[in-house]
């Protein structure tokens, strides 16, 4: 009997498992070398974060001027909404009026009985007196009906501003949901470029652009030097006061979102330069290249608006001799750079 039982089977079913985990070590063994020394992905070059990095800042721009376009119509929406409220409110002090001169009217009615006309003559003492009475009970009852009008009138607009109210509390309520994708895009992006950048020593960082300032840019705050042309003549007074004020602003930190006056994003910067000037810009790049007419590179002047990639995602203010002042990312700070640094997409004559 005991020839049937099957114990061997368990034995080669252990030893199965054995020989799968030896030939999986074995494998672990081979993928690690036999040093045991595991090989890592090489780590990218410097060229190659910076593309990287490039890549990610011109991602951060385009959302950058999304977000800002957003806050716009969201900044818009609120000062609309404020607006319907204060008409609202003022609407209600009316309406409340008319009501107390209604309740006026009708009380005085109700004191006099409200007996029919004939009935008040026969029982009068003074005809005459009673006669001069009727008529002013006459243009009573006219007040009356225009107080009731105006009663009307004033609930009527006070629902149409509350539907109008409503309208916008969804549009803000919209833009702040938008606000807050976009936001999260960009912060996501300037992270990831971080993250890159810091895997790199202070030298190639420096060579990415994070100087603070370049030479160019600090030659140009100070004056012509080291061979550096003087800024070329701005066709207008406005032009020139956006120019001077973008010139003063060299080595100002990027900031996404900033209008100055301490830090700016490109098209923040553009904006504050021509507000100086005591010109309102709107707040975006793909809305500041239709703020003015329309040039070619070949018209150029100190002054203009320069616009780059095909997304309309960044702008600078030319200063004449193919260059021009911008605020490039957070790598770098507010500086002179050519025009011909990026791809030119446009540019805008304000003034």
């Amino acid at each position: 009997m005991g020839t049937h039982r099957r114990p061997r089977q368990r034995a080669t079913g252990a030893g199965r498992a054995r020989t799968a985990a030896t030939i999986t070590l074995a494998g672990a063994a081979t993928a690690t070398g036999l040093g045991g020394t595991v090989h890592a992905d090489p780590q990218p070059t410097a060229a190659q974060v910076r593309t990287k990095v490039d890549t990610l800042y011109r991602q951060a721009e385009v959302a950058t001027e999304k977000y800002n376009g957003a806050k716009e119509k969201a900044d818009a929406a609120e000062e609309r909404l404020e607006e319907l409220r204060d008409q609202a409110a003022r609407k209600e002090d009316r309406l409340n009026s008319a009501r107390e001169a209604l309740g006026s009217v009708a009380a005085a009615q109700y004191r006099s009985g409200g007996l029919p006309p004939a009935v008040q003559l026969a029982l009068s003492s003074d005809p005459d007196r009673y006669l001069d009475g009727a008529a002013f009970v006459e243009r009573v009852g006219s007040r009356q009906t225009a107080a009731v009008g105006r009663v009307r009138k004033e609930l009527r607009d006070i629902e149409r501003l509350r539907g109008a109210a409503r309208v916008e509390v969804a549009s803000l309520t919209s833009r702040r949901a938008e606000l807050k994708r976009h936001r999260e895009t960009v912060t996501g992006k300037l992270e990831a470029a971080r993250r890159l950048l810091s895997g790199l020593t202070a030298e190639e960082r420096a060579g990415l652009g994070g100087a603070p300032a370049s030479r160019a840019s600090r030659a140009a705050a100070t004056g012509p030097r080291d061979g550096l042309t003087a800024p070329a003549e701005a066709p207008n007074s406005r032009a020139a006061a956006a120019v001077a004020y973008a010139y003063q602003k060299l080595g100002s930190p990027y900031v996404w979102g900033a209008t100055g006056p301490d830090a700016f994003d490109c098209s923040g910067l553009t904006q504050a330069a021509y507000r100086a000037a005591g010109v309102s810009l709107p707040r975006t790049t793909y809305a500041q290249i239709d703020a003015g007419r329309r040039v070619s590179r070949s018209e150029l002047a100190p002054g203009d608006l320069v616009f780059f990639y095909s997304g309309i995602s960044h702008v600078g203010i030319y200063v004449g001799r193919g260059q021009m002042i911008h605020a490039p990312n957070p790598s770098a700070p507010v500086r002179l750079a050519p025009v011909d640094q990026m791809p030119f997409a446009g540019a805008a004559r304000v003034v």
